[in-house]
């Protein structure tokens, strides 16, 4: 028999919360202090987004020799050690700054990453891509020109430059690192042939560049890739999505 002088405890009866509604969470035991939902019911935090920014480069493909025969003709490259250890050539190039053209930028880029001089003839053409670094997500573009020898000597003191040297025209497919540059290599082919047939007037005129009005962002990353960079954009700037400026 149960003894007379326990009492049976009673259970506390939920009090409304203000406007006449009760509190789910204390009826079901899972009271948060904070009034937030239990960690199960809790929605998940949707994934930050990346800011997408645009960068625009331009660089050149100096030819010394151009007057002569091809086979006599030589290429200025860069090369740049990557994270695998692997020496990379490619183009010079560089980001436009502020006030500059493309063309300005081209000549510039190339005398501080090779140490010599070239005058612009003929654009090549844009390159374009993405990658991501410091938790942004990079939209790149490069304009190329074909360019001539005018002086100087190879130097490789940039500090973003491993080596620096002059390749033989014909051996710019093995040499260059990338497909899109590779297929650059073979529009300067093209237009120095009908520079040798025609004379200068054949080379179409040069698209116009107007000065950069305002500063751009710049990565640390300019001389990475992604693995299977995104093939040219000839003579224009893509705009499909997929690429910046370096």
């Amino acid at each position: 028999m149960s003894d007379p002088s326990i009492q049976p405890r009673k259970r506390p009866v939920p009090q409304p919360v203000p406007g006449g509604h009760h509190n789910n969470a204390a009826l079901n035991g899972n009271a948060d202090t904070k009034g937030k939902q239990s960690k199960k019911g809790r929605p998940r935090r949707p994934p930050d987004r990346l800011r997408t920014v645009h960068e625009t480069s331009a660089g050149g493909l100096v030819i010394d020799g151009l007057d002569g025969p091809k086979d006599g003709q030589v290429a200025a490259l860069i090369g740049r050690i990557d994270r695998r250890g692997r020496m990379l050539w490619s183009l010079p190039k560089g980001h436009i700054e502020m006030g500059e053209t493309a063309e300005q930028t081209a000549v510039r880029e190339v005398a501080e990453e090779t140490g010599v001089e070239g005058k612009v003839l003929a654009a090549l053409g844009s390159i374009d891509y993405w990658f991501v670094t410091e938790g942004r997500r990079v939209h790149k573009t490069v304009h190329h020109y074909l360019m001539r020898f005018l002086g100087g000597e190879l130097s490789d003191e940039d500090v973003e430059v491993s080596e620096v040297a002059w390749v033989p025209l014909k051996e710019l497919p093995s040499r260059l690192a990338y497909a899109d540059e590779r297929r650059l290599a073979e529009v300067a082919g093209e237009l120095i042939d009908k520079l040798h047939a025609d004379g200068p007037a054949a080379l179409p005129p040069l698209p116009r560049s107007s000065p950069r009005r305002r500063p751009q962002t710049h990565s640390h990353t300019r001389n990475r890739r992604p693995d299977g960079p995104a093939q040219p954009s000839l003579g224009a700037e893509r705009t499909n999505g997929c690429g910046q400026g370096p």
